[in-house]
């Protein structure tokens, strides 16, 4: 197989999610290296939001992959998790003296890649 062209058994991006990159970064080390049903069942039993976002994007990516055809979807795992930061809605609040500080609402893009193992 050529240079960079594995592109994994199954891939899924979500892009503009309303999470900072710093709070996803925390939960998607706890899945990397695991087994598809492992991680799923991780993020389950996480009380943490962005663990329903990590959720909907493995099982998006186990989907793509079962629809790309010759994969055993029973052998994935989580082969890489890529968070990334997306653009920052900029807000003002307003303060005394008629100042107004800003607010980074930040966004992060997140990628998943699935392995066969």
């Amino acid at each position: 197989m050529a240079k960079g062209t594995d592109s994994g058994a199954g891939k899924a991006k979500f892009s503009y999610v309303r999470m900072t990159p710093r709070k996803i970064e925390g939960i998607a080390d706890l899945v990397r290296g695991k087994s598809v049903e492992e991680a799923l069942a991780l993020l389950t039993f996480t009380a943490r939001r962005g663990a329903g976002e990590l959720t909907k994007i493995i099982r998006s990516a186990v989907a793509n992959a079962d629809q790309r055809g010759g994969i055993d979807v029973d052998r994935l795992y989580v082969r890489t998790i890529l968070v990334n930061s997306g653009p920052h809605l900029k807000r003002w609040r307003a303060r005394s003296r008629g100042m107004a500080h800003p607010i980074l609402k930040r966004t992060s893009h997140i990628e998943v890649i699935l392995g066969e193992k």
